[in-house]
């Protein structure tokens, strides 16, 4: 018995198509009629009441399956009246009164323009939204990705919900696709039930006067009543259909049901209704109009307006209310006394010694974005970018604090760490920013602008112009992305300085809960805590994870103690060749910049030793050379959308990284040591040096 439920809608699709075959008796006829009317108004209030297409996703089967299921129905009902002299059950002969109304003239004429309204405005206009629907939506899939991958890279989101996203996406395109192809079978069931009409109605005649032996008025009567109504009753499910599947396709822009947003949208403009309103009533006035209806409806849309202005103030000033930043109060002892005689005891002096490791700070407008009593989501972003990136990095990221400025501009935020200023940036709160892709295919209005974390030249949009901007290939963002992603490139780029001796011994204590042998061998035997710290920031200043901190001590104990620490950073790179390769690998393939020999041999004959240390003295032609080369190599790796690496031997590995860190920040140094065997490597340039040709 499951079996066959679990299988009853393709039964009855099975017996969908018999319909086409099998004559059907005029009360069964009846019932299946009233279903199909049923399914259709049932089709079209859901449609009404999603927010989103994918929520009725087997729409597009659903309306093969309906139209089959209409024509199986057209075609049992034309076998009746044609078979049964016009007599075709209850529901058509019905309908077909109601239509007629006793004039057949009239009834025809209203039948023929049911029709033409379904065909030409409801058919016509579903079958065009859909096909720019699906080509618009497969145009804008890059950027739709490439936006998921920057909230994925900003800890905006996780993996999971990246893939949920992303498969969001792939469903969408399938299923405007998918609607492309089916609006053709709603534009062929019209034609069709044309066709049907015209054979019932022709064929009927030649039957009843030819075969029947009747008058001409009495065939023409009960035919044409037969045919109208058989018509109705397969055009209003039809029009219900077609209505459904333009009402589907533009749901895209839609936040919640059909009624939801046409109510308050419609609530959200006061002044045009108001004004409505006032244009009747001065209509009404003017002699030879109809003054009741218009002064009726008038004066309703007048009150109407007038309210509901007055209701978005009250809100307007209730939202800014909540909105507006809590004065900073003072402590209570500085209340109390006074400023002065609370900083006489010199210990509350210490009190403005706090230095913050990371401080974020913004003008008045960009509130609403922090604040969670205003739906802000920022704190709540920052913990998930917190979460992930201890995973990622094996180092916890300090709390932030967030305060108002007063001396900023309204749109505009400092990020600072230990108390000094390293980044600021933009944003407006009511726009989106479009990142500008290398080649776009259209030009969209907005303000120029440079995106604060990558750099990338941008415009601040309207919404209303978000997805015409995804058309054209722009990645776009919302102010709290950009926000978010500034600052966590910012920490992400600062990690080694955040990284305090305290949070290094934390590190330490955890690992003893798991081996704690290994700590006790390590330190202080090998290496003291101020040690560890220096080779932890060293990895993370070249963003290399920490999170493998047993793995690192046991390489620390094998280099033995008393040993430069940029030494020992180098052979804990090489232990952590996984991770590297991880790192900067993208699926099983590392795209790097490689030296060629004689400049490996240059920059080594360019080491130079003092009190200091070591240091890559190289002379400023040679430098230029191969930082001019580098630049041009870095745009290939952009174009890629891949992080540049430069491949190198182990020995000039660090001093190379440091000299190249100075002018490209973003381009990481590796060594052959720390790529794995089962990486496949590919070259994508070779720095070489140019000998300078002798004067003749």
């Amino acid at each position: 018995m499951r079996r066959i439920f679990n299988n009853a809608i393709s039964l009855m699709v099975v017996i969908i198509v018999l319909f086409l075959v099998i004559p059907l008796s005029a009360p069964v006829l009846d019932v299946l009629i009233v279903v199909n009317i049923s399914l259709s108004i049932m089709i079209l209030m859901i449609t009404m009441s999603i927010s989103e297409p994918l929520e009725f996703s087997i729409f597009p089967s659903l309306l093969l399956v309906t139209t089959l299921f209409r024509l199986g129905l057209n075609v049992s009902s034309t076998r009746l009246i044609l078979s049964n002299g016009g007599q075709a059950g209850v529901v058509i002969k019905s309908f077909g009164n109601l239509i007629t109304q006793g004039n057949i003239v009239i009834g025809v004429l209203i039948f023929i323009i049911i029709v033409l309204v379904q065909f030409i405005v409801i058919t016509k206009g579903a079958e065009r939204v859909s096909e720019v629907a699906a080509r618009f939506t497969l145009d804008a899939m890059p950027g739709k990705q490439m936006a998921i991958d920057a909230d994925l890279s900003s800890g905006l989101i996780d993996e999971k919900q990246a893939r949920l996203r992303r498969y969001k996406i792939q469903k969408e395109a399938d299923f405007y696709g998918a609607m492309d192809g089916a609006t053709k079978i709603v534009k062929g069931d019209a034609v069709m039930s044309l066709i049907i009409t015209v054979i019932n109605f022709v064929a009927g005649l030649i039957i009843g006067v030819v075969q029947g032996g009747g008058d001409i008025q009495t065939v023409l009567n009960v035919y044409s009543i037969a045919t109208i109504g058989d018509g109705l009753i397969s055009q209003l499910p039809a029009l219900m259909i077609s209505t459904a599947t333009g009402m589907i396709v533009t749901r895209s822009v839609s936040d919640g049901s059909l009624n939801t947003d046409v109510v308050s949208q419609f609530k959200a403009q006061p002044r045009a209704i108001m004004a409505t309103g006032v244009i009747l009533l001065l209509l009404g006035i003017f002699p030879g109009t109809p003054t009741l209806p218009l002064l009726l409806v008038g004066a309703a849309l007048t009150a109407g307006g007038v309210i509901g202005s007055r209701r978005m103030e009250k809100e307007a000033v209730h939202q800014a209310q909540e909105a507006a930043p809590p004065a900073e109060q003072p402590p209570p002892e500085v209340a109390a006394g006074g400023e002065a005689d609370y900083f006489k005891d010199i210990n509350n002096v210490y009190s403005l010694l706090t230095v913050e490791p990371i401080e974020m700070e913004f003008g008045y407008s960009l509130i609403p974005l922090v604040d969670e009593n205003s739906g802000g989501k920022l704190i709540s972003r920052i913990v998930i970018f917190r979460r992930q990136y201890a995973q990622d990095m094996g180092f916890v990221i300090p709390s932030i604090r967030l305060h108002d400025g007063a001396s900023l501009g309204t749109n505009q935020y400092i990020i600072r760490i230990r108390g000094e200023e390293v980044a600021r940036g933009e944003v407006l709160v009511d726009y989106y920013l479009a990142l500008e892709p290398p080649n776009p295919s259209g030009e969209i209005d907005g303000i120029e602008a440079i995106e604060p974390a990558y750099g990338i030249p941008s415009r601040w949009i309207l919404p209303e112009n978000k997805e015409m901007a995804e058309i054209y290939g722009y990645t776009v963002i919302t102010p709290l992305t950009v926000m978010l992603t500034h600052l966590s490139e910012t920490i992400k780029r600062h990690a080694y300085e955040l990284l305090s001796r305290s949070e290094v011994m934390q590190l330490v204590e955890h690992l003893k809960k798991t081996d704690a042998d290994l700590v006790a061998d390590a330190i202080p035997n090998v290496i003291t805590y101020a040690g560890l710290e220096k080779i932890l920031r060293n990895l993370l200043k070249e963003g290399v994870p920490i999170r493998d901190l047993g793995l690192i001590l046991e390489a620390i104990v094998d280099a033995g103690p008393n040993r430069d620490a940029d030494a020992v950073t180098e052979q804990v790179r090489t232990r952590l060749s996984r991770t590297i390769t991880r790192r900067f690998c993208e699926n099983g393939q590392l795209r790097v910049v490689t030296l060629d020999a004689e400049v490996e041999k240059k920059i080594l004959s360019a080491l130079t030793k003092n009190e200091q240390g070591v240091y890559l003295a190289l002379t400023p032609d040679v430098m230029q050379q191969i930082m001019s080369q580098l630049g041009e190599l870095r745009k290939k790796f952009q174009e890629l959308s891949q992080t540049p690496v430069v491949l190198t031997s182990q020995v000039i590995r660090v001093y190379l990284s440091r000299l190249i860190a100075q002018f490209y920040p973003d381009v990481y140094v590796l060594s052959f040591h720390e790529i794995t065997n089962n990486i496949q490597i590919q070259a994508i340039g070779n720095i070489t040096l140019q000998t300078q040709a002798a004067a003749v």
